[in-house]
């Protein structure tokens, strides 16, 4: 029983249904599909594509976002395999623990409490700003003091405070109200798009891919680590730019692995997951390579502005009213960033937390709305304290390597839980397995290799910190770990819709036999 023990599928499933720890199934494909847009369209559409554009890709940008999107496909396979297999809370934790082994699983849950985090209060700070744009184009400027950079980001801390209180009261609630919003950022994403093309001038397109010409490249701990480890100094444009356009722009589809979290609150996991995490990923790349391909031609990618290019492509043509509008839709996208966000990293804890490697009686369910009221509050506090009084800027890169290593183990971990558990029932399957998912593997490593030395050694720090945790308190707490704990199989659990069982009202399985 030492750090590499495993907790089997079976188990992690029949904890869903002790009584104390049991989450209301209430979700459904639409409901995972509208989850994965919320998260993955935020500002990376709004900034992303401009910056991306003007700096390394020029027009051809449209074909980073498509590369991008292939390896994340990847990566999306493997989550659909495994969460219609163990349809359970923790994402890539969960999935860890049951493949990899308790230590592999504990890295993986630090480094994802470490992600949501830290996103959540990155874009809480960047929904502050666009809402500062916005009250300001309708004269209403909101008070320095108060708002973005200023001593306290209030406006920040209340969005912290009002989708937290949200969050607690109930999932199918708080998933409501984002569909209401998402509704509203797509509704944006498509005017952009309709209302582009008036300004869309052909001769911008050309050339679509420009003559590859040398980039500025960093020095010092601001580097890629893979530019300090080989001296290969970086290209801008050209096939060269794509990929690296490729490398910048897949952080805009970061995000989607958050609908794997609420795998335990879903009605029908093992056929609705797979069909969340893909068709939420399918819809935001259509939707990225179609606003990237009307705003380069709306301006010459050399004069797009990096900051804001949605906005500022329309204001280039005289559109001012359009940029306000567009600014009003990055409000609504990224208040669902920051729900989603939140809500994934309840999970991620509650799932920890049940497992006994944090307290256990985090794990506490609110006895009426049926949510992990205790975890949730926590979260909320923590991120709303991040969000309104440190500066965070520097730390963005740490939401994308934290993520990238999450990618990895479940791509890993699909080839081990194959091959040690070819009987379990798998309603999706990767395909080509081993390679696709060891390409998914060889493709994140060489993107958080892409990162800067600077962003490693902090990952490092963190992952030291985690180590500490472990070994001094969840490896001896851990609920698999105590003195005559025995697991026992539930076949019904995994093969239970194959063998007559049927769902009552709130989606639970019940046997049709004993």
């Amino acid at each position: 029983m030492g750090v590499l023990r495993t907790k089997s599928v079976e188990q992690s499933i029949a904890d869903t249904d002790e009584p104390e720890f049991r989450l209301k199934k209430s979700l459904t494909a639409l409901d995972l599909t509208v989850f994965g847009i919320g998260v993955v369209i935020g500002a990376g559409i709004f900034t992303l594509t401009g910056r991306a554009a003007h700096e390394v890709a020029g027009p051809a940008i449209v074909i980073s976002f498509v590369v991008a999107a292939i390896a994340c496909t990847l990566a999306a396979l493997c989550y659909a395999e495994f969460a219609s297999t163990v349809p359970v809370s923790g994402s890539a934790y969960t999935f860890s623990y049951s493949s990899l082994g308790e230590l592999f699983a504990w890295i993986i849950g630090w480094d994802l409490i470490l992600e949501m985090f830290l996103g959540a209060s990155v874009v809480a700070q960047g929904w502050s700003a666009y809402l500062g744009t916005l009250f300001e184009q309708l004269g209403m400027p909101i008070p320095p003091e108060i708002g973005y950079g200023g001593t306290v980001d209030l406006m920040a801390i209340l969005l912290v405070l009002v989708l937290g209180g949200l969050m607690t009261f109930g999932i199918k609630e708080s998933l409501r109200v984002n569909m209401v919003l998402v509704a509203v950022k797509l509704f944006i994403v498509l005017f952009v798009i309709v209302a582009g093309l008036l300004f869309v001038n052909p001769a911008n397109w050309s050339p679509f891919v420009p003559a590859p010409a040398p980039r500025e490249a960093a020095t010092g701990l601001s580097q890629p680590l893979l530019q300090f480890l080989s001296g290969i100094e970086p290209t801008a444009f050209g096939v060269g730019g794509i990929f690296a356009g490729a490398a910048l722009v897949f952080f805009a589809y970061i995000g989607f692995d958050v609908v794997a979290t609420t795998a335990e609150e879903t009605r029908r996991p093992q056929r609705d997951l797979p069909i969340g995490i893909i068709a939420s990923l399918v819809i935001c790349t259509l939707l990225y390579c179609a606003v990237a391909l009307v705003v380069t031609g709306m301006v010459p990618y050399q004069d797009l502005d990096p900051a804001a290019a949605l906005a500022n492509a329309f204001a280039f043509h005289g559109a001012t009213w359009m940029a306000t509008l567009i600014s009003a839709g990055a409000v609504a996208g990224l208040t669902t960033v920051v729900l989603t966000l939140l809500i994934g990293a309840t999970r991620i804890i509650f799932a920890m937390s049940r497992d006994a490697l944090l307290p256990i009686r985090l794990a506490k369910v609110h006895p009426r709305f049926r949510t992990p009221w205790v975890i949730s509050i926590l979260v909320t506090i923590v991120v709303a304290v991040v969000a309104g009084f440190t500066p965070i800027g520097l730390l963005e890169e740490m939401v994308n390597i934290g993520t990238l290593s999450a990618f990895v183990l479940v791509s890993i971990g699909v080839i081990v839980l194959r091959r040690k558990r070819p009987d379990l029932h798998r309603t999706f399957r990767v395909p080509l397995n081993p390679w696709l998912p060891a390409l998914s593997a060889a493709i994140c490593v060489y993107l958080m290799l892409n990162l800067t030395v600077e962003t490693w050694l902090r990952f490092v720090v963190w992952l030291v910190i985690g180590f500490v945790i472990y070994f001094a308190y969840s490896h001896r707490h851990s609920k698999i770990g105590q003195p005559g704990y025995q697991e026992f199989a539930l076949p019904h659990v995994v093969s239970h819709e194959r063998e007559g069982g049927h769902r009552d009202d709130d989606g639970d399985l019940r046997a049709d036999r004993p």
